[in-house]
């Protein structure tokens, strides 16, 4: 687990602690009319965790290497959060990633920035778990997360049906594919040399 990602325009990714559990809880319910279209969940209604009993959870995960949680950071504040969770190592080695951002920071480039900056760290980070493929599921509704993926280049490989639990059904997601073979110079740097481009 790193410590922390830093992008060169401010945005960083660090892991969630229970220090955060009044700005995170501030920040998710104040957007939760903003999240809850694509906010997905579970149909056997698993038992409710505290943030605590949350945060201690992901620090099994990370010891395990089965998934990780970034709280995206800019400025000192909380602006969203980005996941990793499903690895599966051995001859796939890939994971599914999530993120959401803060409504008063949308279309800012957060998003696209740390789903770059994960992959970066994800795929070839000699420090980082080394996957060959990073899946994103997108409600086919969700244009933002459709434009998400569009500006990282990511591969669409059509609609799974039925693929996940969101709002009390099961719903067909289009999903897209980052593979470690696209990295090149690095999604992050790409993303922001190309961003000045338009400047």
């Amino acid at each position: 687990m790193p410590e922390r990602l830093e992008s060169p325009v401010g945005l960083r990714l660090r892991p969630l602690s229970a220090d955060d559990a009044d700005e995170w809880n501030a920040v998710r319910w104040r957007n939760d009319a903003w999240l809850s279209p694509w906010e997905s969940g579970d149909p056997m209604r698993g038992a409710t965790l505290t943030f605590n009993g949350w945060i201690q959870r992901l620090r099994r995960n990370e010891r395990e290497g089965t998934g990780v949680v970034f709280a995206m950071e800019h400025r000192g504040r909380i602006v969203g959060q980005i996941s990793l969770g499903a690895i599966c190592y051995g001859a796939m080695r890939t994971g599914v990633v999530g993120y959401w951002v803060d409504e008063g920071c949308a279309g800012r480039g957060f998003a696209p920035l740390a789903v770059a900056m994960l992959a970066d760290w994800a795929l070839v980070d000699p420090d980082g778990p080394r996957l060959h493929r990073l899946e994103i599921a997108i409600l086919p509704e969700n244009a933002r997360s459709l434009r998400v993926v569009g500006k990282l280049g990511a591969h669409r490989e059509g609609i799974r049906p039925k693929y996940m639990y969101v709002n009390g059904r099961w719903r067909d997601h289009e999903t897209f594919s980052l593979l470690a073979e696209d990295a090149g110079e690095g999604f992050a740097a790409r993303l922001l040399a190309r961003h000045a481009r338009k400047q």
